[in-house]
């Protein structure tokens, strides 16, 4: 009887421990099989240093659209190039699709914020400060994607 018992343990022990192997060396083949691309520190301190510059210059827009247009452009400048070159990066395409919605001038996000400012004058200050929230959680969203992706060195481990 005892030898049963352990004969059973045993084999269940070892089957486990099969099943541990086999799901561990699927992870790791899983995560050595990126489907996004690889983490790039440009993208990340470009898009946290755009989101300063972008709800600086929504504060704004409390003035006249006229008065900000060389900033406007400056900032829309910075968001092409970043655009441009997250563009040219394999297996990025959520991201194009998260910047797309964001440069949008029908969408509320930037593109959309800019777009209203230059057609109604200037917004209140309501409207901004609300708008400020929805922005930057946007570009929260945009660098926490970037931050959870691996590495080149990771990737090579």
């Amino acid at each position: 009887m005892a030898f049963s018992i352990l004969t059973n343990l045993y084999k269940r022990s070892w089957q486990t421990l099969v099943l541990i192997v086999i799901l561990s060396s699927t992870c790791l083949i899983q995560s050595s099989c990126v489907t996004t691309a690889p983490y790039d520190q440009y993208v990340y301190k470009e898009s946290t240093s755009l989101k300063v510059d972008a709800l600086k210059l929504m504060d704004k827009a409390e003035k006249p659209y006229g008065t900000q247009e060389k900033e406007i452009e400056k900032l829309t400048d910075q968001l092409d190039k970043l655009y441009e070159y997250e563009l040219h990066r394999k297996k990025n395409q959520l991201r194009i699709q998260m910047w797309d919605l964001f440069r949008n001038p029908e969408k509320n996000l930037l593109g959309g914020f800019l777009s209203r400012w230059k057609k109604e004058g200037q917004l209140s200050p309501g409207f901004v400060t609300e708008a400020k929230i929805i922005v930057g959680k946007a570009f929260d969203q945009l660098a926490e994607l970037e931050s959870g992706k691996l590495t080149p060195k990771e990737l090579q481990q």
